[in-house]
């Protein structure tokens, strides 16, 4: 679960980044978008990128959501009684909404794949305009709250998840700790708030 977090914390990072060159115009993110599907040519064909990475992607989420049930099951049999005062009293918000979270992002991840992947939810989709479709996806008011609560949901799970999977990989220690968690949450901030800006300056016209 730890590894399979950090590997879509790198991708996050990087998706993040590419989706900021939208700020570059039209012509940029286009021509971004299609460098993605030939990345690896002439040994690879056009878009086999891509589809290695999606098949990567979704063994990896597999493997995540598995272990998330397995750890869950096995807390369950571990302390099959509630705890007096509520279970992990000192828990943070973004512990509390780990589980719920991460089902939150899991449907998110199949309206993205259906809205601007395969554009069947995206009511002014163009086959090889991704620039026209992000501004025509982000002027619609419900898209944008879909997108601001599935990001909000990311930033919390990347918060806790980033130092627990630390603290799984055996990297903490009583020096370390603090500097983890303080990691965890600027690489939070950071990731939601790179794709967060995107629908926010569509909204405000400064991209159209």
């Amino acid at each position: 679960m730890a590894v399979t977090g950090l590997l879509f914390v790198a991708f996050l990072f990087v998706h993040m980044a590419g989706n900021l060159k939208i700020f570059f115009g039209p012509e940029d993110f286009d021509h971004y978008a299609g460098w993605l599907r030939t990345i690896g040519e002439p040994v690879l064909q056009e878009t086999w990128f891509l589809w290695v990475q999606r098949a990567v992607l979704v063994v990896a989420l597999v493997l995540h959501v598995t272990a998330a049930v397995q750890l869950s099951k096995r807390d369950r049999r571990a302390r099959p009684v509630k705890y007096a005062h509520g279970q992990r009293p000192r828990a943070s918000f973004a512990t509390h909404t780990m589980r719920w979270g991460g089902a939150t992002l899991a449907l998110y991840i199949v309206w993205h794949i259906l809205d601007l992947t395969v554009g069947v939810a995206n009511q002014d989709f163009r086959a090889g305009q991704p620039y026209h479709n992000v501004v025509a996806d982000f002027q619609v008011w419900w898209v944008n709250v879909i997108y601001v609560v599935a990001l909000l949901m990311l930033g919390l799970h990347i918060n806790h998840g980033f130092w627990s999977a630390a603290q799984t990989l055996g990297i903490t220690s009583k020096t370390r700790d603090r500097a983890l968690k303080a990691v965890g949450s600027v690489l939070a901030v950071v990731i939601t708030g790179g794709f967060l800006i995107v629908p926010i300056a569509v909204m405000a016209g400064w991209v159209a």
